[in-house]
């Protein structure tokens, strides 16, 4: 029995989409910017409703199911008990979030002023950190942070 020239034994081309170019031709191409550094002394964005709904979910959700160990389940089953719940449910967390959005903005506007330091090269001071200031308006603002907290519990 003959059989005909199978695809392993059939010569294989180059394929020229993958080849890579060398010479004049790789030259030629522009270098790649790389992402600027983040500075480590800016705050992090704040969590939105869902996120902080999904803490205290997570909570629960491990009490209840111990042995589970996959992340995915408990993302989709929070995201499930989110959609189910009606706007008057979803406030708490709504106006958790909106606190900590008001934390933030305070807390990226002094991180702003230390990072212009009142001069006209904003811009180019942002690239560049000053961890001495930060860390001391960072206690500052840690201290103002809690006292506010304290208010708001009377």
């Amino acid at each position: 029995m003959k059989r005909g020239k199978s695809k392993a034994d059939a010569p294989k081309k180059a394929d020229s989409k993958l080849s890579v170019k060398k010479g004049p031709e790789r030259a030629s191409k522009k270098p790649r910017k790389s992402k600027a550094d983040k500075d480590p002394n800016k705050p992090k964005r704040p969590p939105s409703a869902f996120f902080v709904f999904m803490e205290e979910f997570r909570k629960s959700f491990k009490e209840k199911n111990p042995n589970n160990k996959s992340v995915s389940v408990v993302g989709k089953a929070g995201g499930d008990k989110w959609k189910s719940l009606s706007e008057a449910e979803k406030a708490p967390y709504v106006a958790k979030a909106a606190k900590f959005k008001t934390e933030y903005t305070k807390k990226i506007a002094a991180y702003n002023t230390n990072q212009s330091g009142g001069g006209s090269n904003a811009a180019g001071d942002e690239d560049e950190s000053d961890k001495s200031k930060s860390e001391v308006n960072d206690d500052e603002e840690d201290e103002e942070g809690n006292e506010e907290e304290e208010e708001d519990d009377e």
